[in-house]
């Protein structure tokens, strides 16, 4: 799925000049065919977004993450990745000479008056180069069309050559879904959607949720051009995460619009145009553009067809299950489940009744104490007399219960088995592979297994986000800020230190680490816990803005 970046800088192409050492990615040798395995060396868990000065060759680590480079109290008058600005045309799709948008959009920009400006010399580097690419996007079809397919042909050859000598699950998941763009423009979807599914293997090995949210938007770019759409449909709304920049999460509305569009959806294509124009705040001129392309062939579609189906919630795209929900009657005071239609599947004879959390619901009756199991059809899964006296809603297949409703927190699963023993004061639910836990009055975390990966020694382990929202524990890029005697830090999902606790307030940003000072000032960090913007603002919006100023020029090639 390609996009217009906001100059010729995009977040798949390399920050640095070509000859600079790899970056900090461990390879495992013995992976070099296009169609190999995800090496098994682990993967950093946190976004890599290099200071001034980093030398690093892995775009993602630095753009796929959408992440700025550069401090504030240090960097050039330049805006990050150095590159002069351009404008785009109207379908925001490659450079032009022409004052009027609206003829830019259908056709090529006409000759400038005067001696042409010499042309510069083409990225040697063919991630480089296919930043750079002057996409049109066809105001019929939604689709990107490439003004030079010879050249885009030898852009992916020279991507099938870094592939050669690639080894890390990072490199490769972003190499074959940028080699997969090239094919699907090229009208080579097999070989595509080959490369597209690869690179998500890859990209999920690496646990880094925007690289992954990458793999999987080009993965159903290409479908959607295949006419794939259910699944298309699918792996948009999956990689959309409230946790990702707004930019990406913008492009990804705009690409799953598209989606809608070649469906007959025109309903729930605007409704995403529209969500993607909100999270960019009507600030990104090539968003706003393309996006009068696509609603000019709405509109067109519409007068002849109408606006199609009712648009889906999220559920139903994904294909979630819609579980029973708790109902209450007032006449026997006793708590039931209806179904989505309000017919009641699950007969009220309950004093008290959880939500439905993975097809589990913990249940009461008005005799007993004691917690019950039971499944949608209100089968008993685990009997009350088990012993339960306080429980849990399941998630990731485990559940916390006590015995005495008081502390001892173990975790079951639902055939009742104990998978983590009894011994813990407090249990949160499992999030991302990990739940917060106090023991002898300290917060850490313990995975599936039981395991403690954060050692229970922090006054606090919650982690409050830059939309307002709270989690109980770990970021879908196992990130948790925990506190420590008032002071606040970050550790990872192996329990590393990221940032030591020393600020009163820490917020995770989705490419920085948002703190305050004693004085109350608010200034920023970047994800490997280096400074990033001064302390010197006075409220977390202007610092905010700051990250999204020094952003300008990171745009996914999708």
């Amino acid at each position: 799925m390609t996009a217009v970046p906001d100059s010729a800088t995009t977040v798949d192409a390399p920050t640095t000049a070509p000859g600079t050492t790899a970056g900090p990615d461990t390879t495992a040798p013995g992976t070099t065919t296009d169609q190999g395995t995800p090496t098994t060396t682990p993967a950093s868990t946190t976004a890599e977004a290099p200071t001034s000065g980093a030398d690093t060759t892995d775009g993602d680590a630095t753009t796929d993450q959408d992440a700025p480079t550069t401090p504030v109290s240090t960097r050039e008058t330049r805006e990050p990745g150095g590159e002069p600005e351009r404008r785009d045309a109207a379908a925001g799709v490659g450079p032009t000479n022409e004052g009027d948008p609206a003829d830019a959009r259908t056709e090529e920009a006409g000759p400038a008056a005067g001696p042409p400006a010499p042309e510069p010399a083409p990225p040697a580097d063919p991630e480089q180069a296919l930043a750079v690419v002057g996409w049109r996007l066809h105001p019929g079809t939604l689709r990107e069309e490439a003004p030079d397919p010879d050249e885009l042909r030898r852009i992916r050859d020279g991507l099938t050559g870094k592939l050669d000598t690639a080894l890390d699950n990072r490199s490769r998941a972003r190499l074959l879904s940028l080699r997969s763009v090239a094919s699907r423009v090229l009208g080579d979807l097999d070989d595509a959607v080959a490369d597209a599914r690869l690179a998500v293997t890859y990209a999920e090995a690496t646990g880094e949720l925007r690289r992954t949210a990458l793999a999987r938007a080009r993965l159903a770019e290409v479908l959607r051009w295949r006419g794939e759409h259910a699944e298309a449909d699918r792996l948009f709304a999956e990689a959309n995460s409230s946790e990702l920049p707004d930019r990406l999460r913008a492009l990804l509305h705009e690409h799953a619009g598209r989606s809608c569009f070649d469906q007959g959806r025109l309903t729930e294509a605007c409704l995403h145009f529209e969500r993607a124009l909100d999270l960019r705040q009507g600030e990104d001129g090539p968003l706003n553009a393309r996006t009068v392309v696509a609603l000019d062939a709405v509109a067109e579609r519409a007068a002849n067809g109408g606006f199609g189906p009712a648009p889906r919630s999220r559920e139903q795209v994904l294909g979630t299950p819609r579980y029973p929900v708790a109902t209450f009657d007032e006449e026997q005071q006793l708590w039931g489940y209806a179904d989505a239609d309000g017919e009641l599947v699950i007969a009220h004879r309950y004093a008290e009744a959880q939500p439905f959390s993975e097809g589990l619901a913990w249940v009461r009756r008005p005799e007993a104490s004691r917690w019950a199991l039971i499944d949608t059809t209100g089968a008993a899964l685990i009997e009350a007399n088990n012993g339960y006296r306080a429980v849990g809603g399941f998630s990731e297949g485990l559940s916390w219960v006590s015995m005495d409703g008081k502390g001892r927190w173990m975790a079951v699963d639902q055939m009742n088995i104990v998978k983590i023993p009894p011994g813990y004061e407090e249990a949160r639910p499992f999030r991302n592979g990990l739940a917060a836990v106090r023991q002898n009055g300290g917060w850490g975390a313990v995975d599936r297994t039981g395991t403690v990966v954060v050692p229970t020694r922090y006054h606090g382990l919650g982690t409050s986000l830059a939309d307002g929202r709270h989690l109980d524990g770990f970021t879908s890029d196992g990130l948790a800020v925990v506190e420590l005697a008032g002071r606040r830090g970050v550790v990872d999902r192996s329990g590393r230190v990221v940032v030591a606790p020393a600020y009163p307030t820490l917020v995770v940003h989705p490419v920085a680490f948002l703190i305050t000072t004693e004085s109350g000032r608010w200034g920023a960090l970047d994800r490997r816990g280096e400074p990033l913007i001064d302390p010197v603002h006075r409220g977390r919006a202007e610092v905010t803005a700051e990250i999204d100023r020094l952003l300008t020029d990171a745009s996914p090639v999708l």
